[in-house]
């Protein structure tokens, strides 16, 4: 009775363990989310990159823009990468109607701002900086 008392308490023990192995792998090891998945694939596509740099090289949007452009403190602008979150209370602007009307959807989840003379495609929940373009709008 003993030796069958043992071996009960040792199959369930070892059962237990090969259950608890998928949870104690090292994260570097796990295959990547597919939240994670997606921020990584975020990105401005080709045909948006075009679409954007042709609208802030007319003329009219020239016209326009003349001294909209603010500079960020130089801290601020430090911070205003990809891969970081937005600095907090910075001011952001929603990309002009007739141009977000030409361009593909963001991925879900995302959205497309103007900082500062940037372009940002940022992870709405964490708002966090997907992509980034700093040569396209304000020279």
């Amino acid at each position: 009775m003993r030796t069958l008392l043992l071996a009960l308490v040792m199959g369930l023990c070892a059962c237990t363990s090969l259950g608890s192995t998928s949870t104690n792998i090292h994260p570097s090891a796990r295959p990547a989310s597919a939240a994670s998945q997606v921020g990584a694939t975020a990105v401005f596509s080709a045909d948006d990159i075009r679409i954007i740099r042709a609208y802030y090289q007319t003329s009219a949007y020239a016209d326009n823009r003349k001294g909209k452009s603010k500079s960020l403190p130089p801290g601020i602008a430090k911070n205003l990468q990809r891969g970081k979150p937005l600095p907090p209370g910075i001011a952001k602007r929603a990309l002009p109607y007739d141009l977000r009307s030409r361009l593909s959807r963001p991925p879900v989840g995302y959205g497309r701002y103007v900082v500062a003379g940037k372009i940002l495609l940022v992870e709405l929940g964490t708002q966090i900086v997907r992509d980034i373009l700093t040569d396209i709008a304000f020279g």
